[in-house]
């Protein structure tokens, strides 16, 4: 069973850092993506970074030029380094993660861990 463990939320104030990251286990499938996404109180979930098995990342445009997405393929971890944090990044970030073994399509979530930037 697939299993995603997220880790480095907290509090931090305007201007300020986090890292997060996620460690995937339970593989038995390729991965294709593995990503974050984020949600707000009384908003829908959206998509925040993702970066494919081959590297390629793709950003929301809110966070462009702050936030860098890695990935260890090796170790199944993908990190997400936050820079110049706003009070409106705060929401529950969540880890996700996308494969594919034969005609069977997997998509995975973390349980979320929790940013708030605020002073």
């Amino acid at each position: 069973q697939v299993q995603l463990v997220e880790s480095g939320g907290g509090l931090v104030q305007p201007g300020g850092f986090l890292r997060l990251s996620c460690a995937a286990s339970g593989i038995t499938f390729s991965i294709n993506a593995m990503g974050w996404y984020r949600q707000a109180p009384g908003k829908q979930r959206e998509l925040v970074a993702t970066i494919t098995s081959g590297g390629s990342t793709n950003y929301a445009d809110s966070v462009k030029g702050r936030f860098t997405i890695s990935r260890d393929n090796a170790k199944n971890t993908v990190v997400l380094q936050m820079n110049s944090l706003k009070p409106e990044d705060t929401a529950v970030y969540y880890c996700n993660l996308k494969g594919v073994r034969g005609n069977v399509n997997y998509n995975s979530w973390g349980q979320g861990t929790q940013v708030t930037v605020s002073s």
